[in-house]
């Protein structure tokens, strides 16, 4: 079928939440993806970080597979044989006690958010129903009801409330106003270590240390949301490890299971996670056997691969050659590892523009918040391959 088709059914039967490029994809591998037509593109999204270790990677395909033929669900009724060791591996490589196991993003953050006002009435002894969570400006930690309360962008907050209280928002990358905003009743400051639905906004140097100790000064849970910054995408296997900060809970989702499958989890200490108790908190998907499967082959696919010290090679080069174009429209450009956002002047074309004609060169990027384009290919690409790429971009900004 052709893509005019399978567009014109999408609109018709699709809810029209999402305005994606006109690109029909088929198949995928690597970097690359292709469309019904057979046209060949290089993917500069990976899934916004969910594909790091590349569309359908062998390794992962072949533990989806196998593990398919054996057991694929038990609900957390009944314990399995992968969970367990799921647990170990992913809590030994990122240097945590406790992890607790969901699907998507969102409910990893908002698991987090439980776990942090469990522990500030629990432990803290902050009075019941008045625990509050600090939050920044810019942020984006998924699309429930609750996250979406704390959001200051009006196309994922409006006609959404009432809204759920209990937080105080303050701006990016400003430890200082972190400080004046804790008080008795704060539990606990939630943070993405680089903000990426924002536009791939890296904070000042040493912000996320400063912040660190101040959480742990006035005793308050420092929680990094590590979901599209996690996993090899800034150079590191979490964001935070940039500035030495081990945060109290991180989040973590997306690459987890390499596009496969949605896995997320969040982690912490054993003290902290143990808040939690029979029956407070749960999943029936959650730790499920595929999914456990298969992230343990996508972590070791991380490591064996080398993949975050990719991301610090092609990453630099990458943002070296797209500093390197003159164009009118460009501001300036920004980013950690492969995770970068080329942000235009506001007195031209909108971001979309350029992606629309990025996809005519080959080349799939996506836009946010009008101005800024992403670039954020899967952690495998090669030398070769951003030099194809650039090629293209620079066509498009010649």
């Amino acid at each position: 079928m052709k893509a005019a088709e399978l567009i014109a059914i999408e609109d018709l039967y699709g809810a029209h939440n999402y305005k994606p490029l006109d690109v029909v994809i088929e198949r995928a591998k690597g970097p690359w993806v292709w469309d019904v037509e057979g046209k060949k593109y290089l993917d500069c999204l990976a899934a916004y970080s969910a594909v790091n270790q590349g569309h359908c990677h062998p390794r992962l395909v072949r533990a989806m597979q196998q593990q398919a033929e054996i057991l694929t669900l038990t609900s957390r009724a009944f314990r399995n044989n992968l969970w367990p060791l799921f647990a170990k591996e992913t809590c030994e490589l990122l240097g945590y006690e406790s992890m607790l196991p969901m699907n998507g993003g969102a409910e990893a953050v908002e698991t987090g958010i439980k776990l942090c006002r469990r522990w500030g009435y629990v432990t803290k002894g902050i009075p019941q129903y008045d625990a509050e969570i600090i939050v920044c400006s810019g942020n984006f930690h998924g699309r429930t009801t609750t996250i979406v309360s704390f959001s200051d962008d009006p196309l994922a907050k409006d006609f959404y409330g009432p809204y759920t209280p209990g937080f105080i928002t303050i701006p990016y990358g400003d430890a200082e106003a972190l400080e004046k905003a804790i008080t008795p009743r704060t539990a606990a400051f939630l943070v993405e270590p680089i903000q990426g639905e924002a536009g791939v906004v890296v904070p000042p140097p040493g912000y996320l240390a400063r912040a660190a100790e101040i959480c742990k000064a006035h005793n308050v849970l420092l929680f990094c949301d590590e979901i599209q910054s996690g996993l090899g995408r800034t150079g590191k296997l979490l964001a935070s490890e940039h500035e030495q900060v081990k945060p109290d809970v991180i989040s973590i989702g997306k690459a987890l299971s390499g596009g496969m499958y949605p896995v997320s989890a969040v982690l912490s200490s054993r003290e902290i996670m143990n808040v939690f108790k029979h029956a407070t908190h749960g999943s029936t998907y959650g730790g499920n056997p595929m999914a456990c499967a298969v992230s343990r082959e996508a972590l070791r696919v991380l490591v064996d691969e080398k993949l975050a010290e990719n991301a610090v090679v092609q990453g630099s080069y990458l943002m070296d050659e797209l500093r390197k174009i003159r164009h009118p429209h460009i501001d300036f450009v920004r980013g950690k590892g492969l995770w970068i956002g080329l942000v235009l002047k506001q007195d031209g074309p909108k971001a979309m523009t350029y992606c629309h004609k990025l996809k005519e060169q080959g080349v799939l990027a996506k836009d946010t918040h009008d101005w800024i384009i992403r670039f954020a290919p899967p952690l495998v690409i090669t030398r070769e391959e951003v030099d194809w790429a650039m090629e293209r971009i620079r066509r498009v900004f010649a």
